[in-house]
């Protein structure tokens, strides 16, 4: 979950937020150094006593500055590309989880384990228990096996919701009478807050999303009892 005055991304908890995480740092160190030299150049035009009314054309400064650009997006755009691909990757997944978002909760259904389905409402603040969030725990959160590739079928009932769990890098939207489908492998054992993203109507703040990763065992145990009842 995000922590208050933090300024950088949640902890990876997934391998495609660990890529996330790296093509910041790497796209910010571009963006610090082009920042630099722009403002060294505005300090220095600011600055300095020498004019030259006479100087209309500079041919190698026109190219350096038109190739530079060039070369940085390039730099920039190849790990990018990358990324969107990974994304994109969806092979063999362990379980298939279907999300449907409400005005304004969120359905999960587990049809490869015995047609498991519940529906995830924020658990209003006169209910928290000792140490649970305030306008992030739910009553029912989404359990999955950590280790395991998970794709999930967004979708929606009534108006355009956003599945995001920022610290597993998804974010789909979940659009009314159309499937769309994101996949994660969660690194580690843990529990993971997201929100609805997309605004929704009145308490669109007050969908929150949670997943649970569980070693693979205590999944099984869980679906086991989830199906019995």
């Amino acid at each position: 979950m995000a922590q208050p005055l933090q300024l950088g991304f949640q902890d990876a908890a997934s391998p495609i937020m660990e890529e996330l995480l790296h093509f910041h740092d790497h796209a910010l160190v571009a963006v610090f150094l082009i920042s630099v030299l722009v403002l060294y150049i505005i300090t220095s035009l600011m600055t300095t006593k020498l004019t030259n009314t006479n100087l209309i054309d500079a041919q190698e400064i026109e190219m350096v500055w038109t190739i530079m650009p060039a070369i940085i997006l390039i730099v920039i755009a190849l790990p990018s590309l990358r990324i969107l691909y990974l994304m994109d990757e969806i092979s063999n997944p362990f379980i298939t989880v279907k999300a449907i978002g409400h005005q304004w909760y969120w359905t999960y259904e587990y049809n490869d384990f015995g047609g498991i389905a519940f529906d995830s409402y924020m658990t209003p603040t006169t209910e928290l228990l000792p140490g649970q969030l305030r306008l992030l725990e739910v009553d029912n959160r989404m359990i999955v096996p950590m280790n395991a590739p998970i794709r999930v079928l967004i979708t929606a009932e009534d108006v355009l919701h956003s599945w995001a769990v920022p610290s597993l890098g998804v974010k789909t939207d979940a659009i009314p009478g159309r499937l769309t489908q994101s996949s994660f492998i969660s690194t580690r054992p843990g529990v993971f807050y997201g929100q609805c993203s997309e605004i929704c109507g009145a308490n669109h703040s007050f969908m929150p999303i949670v997943v649970e990763a569980l070693p693979v065992k205590n999944f099984n145990a869980w679906s086991l009892l989830a199906q019995e009842t």
